[in-house]
């Protein structure tokens, strides 16, 4: 029977009935060397912050380990990959424990990741560029579009969309949200920008200058500026009626307003004999 897990990702029951069953019980909590356990291939998180594992660690001492991590066992060696616990195994090893309680359970490469994943997203630990890169890696394991991942973790389809966008960003940029030195809302600002280039110079001076989110969307602005004073001089509508005019300027307020929106818009106009020309090229990559 598939597990409700299975279900949720539409992986099915993949056992194969010809395939020799584990010995050991699903449900059933061992002792097994510390030393023989691995951390997870696939976890997203990537900062464990040590001050916790601290904490944990002395309530694991205090108390003992309430609750058994989770491991697979690995086909190519004699030990076990982590597929939920992870915390609890840096804490234990900082104990200088020999065996910690654990549950094996037989899962996938596939199921191991998005375990991994799913489990660090309903924590809520994550910071905004771990959780972007969890929602792309199930994407593709999965093969999912964003709404149907959407529907399966509960989330509106906008939320998964907006996060995505900061994977677009330099590396310069998502360390440093990673590191908490901008926040997600510094990020977003950022996106604003076409030009990777410009975004590593906007992102020094937000450390430098130690620019907050409505001070740092200003600088944008303000970067925009020299270009529209360097833009094409427009061509004066002379002896022209007056829906004519009217119609020209829709169009140059509207070029104005697209321009706005962080897309590097180029237009230019020429006044021939029998008609005006308005050429607009809007490039294909944001």
């Amino acid at each position: 029977m598939a597990s409700p897990f299975n279900k949720i990702f539409g992986l099915g029951d993949k056992s194969n009935s010809n395939q020799k069953e584990e010995s050991y019980n699903p449900n059933e909590v061992e002792q097994l060397p510390v030393e023989k356990i691995e951390p997870n291939r696939f976890q997203p998180r990537s900062i464990f912050n040590e001050e916790k594992i601290n904490e944990l660690a002395q309530t694991i001492h205090t108390h003992g380990m309430i609750q058994p991590i989770i491991v697979r066992k690995l086909n190519d060696k004699e030990a076990y990959e982590i597929i939920a616990g992870e915390r609890r195994w840096r804490a234990v090893q900082s104990l200088e424990w020999e065996h910690i309680p654990a549950i094996k359970r037989e899962m996938s490469d596939a199921e191991t990741a998005s375990v991994a994943l799913i489990e660090n997203l309903q924590r809520e630990e994550l910071t905004v560029i771990e959780e972007a890169q969890a929602y792309e890696s199930l994407l593709e394991l999965h093969e999912l579009t964003q709404e149907a991942l959407a529907q399966r973790l509960g989330k509106n389809q906008s939320t998964i969309a907006n996060k995505l966008r900061l994977l677009k960003l330099p590396v310069e940029v998502q360390q440093a949200v990673l590191d908490k030195e901008i926040t997600e809302r510094h990020a977003r600002a950022l996106i604003k920008i076409s030009d990777q280039d410009k975004q590593r110079e906007v992102l020094n001076a937000i450390l430098e200058k130690q620019l907050n989110v409505k001070q740092t969307e200003e600088y944008i602005e303000k970067l925009d500026k020299p270009k529209e004073k360097s833009a094409k001089k427009k061509p004066k509508l002379k002896g022209v009626n007056k829906d004519i005019r009217i119609a020209m300027n829709t169009i140059r307020q509207s070029l104005n307003m697209v321009s706005k929106t962080g897309i590097d818009v180029e237009s230019d106009e020429k006044d021939e004999d029998d008609f005006y020309q308005i050429t607009i090229k809007i490039p294909k990559k944001k």
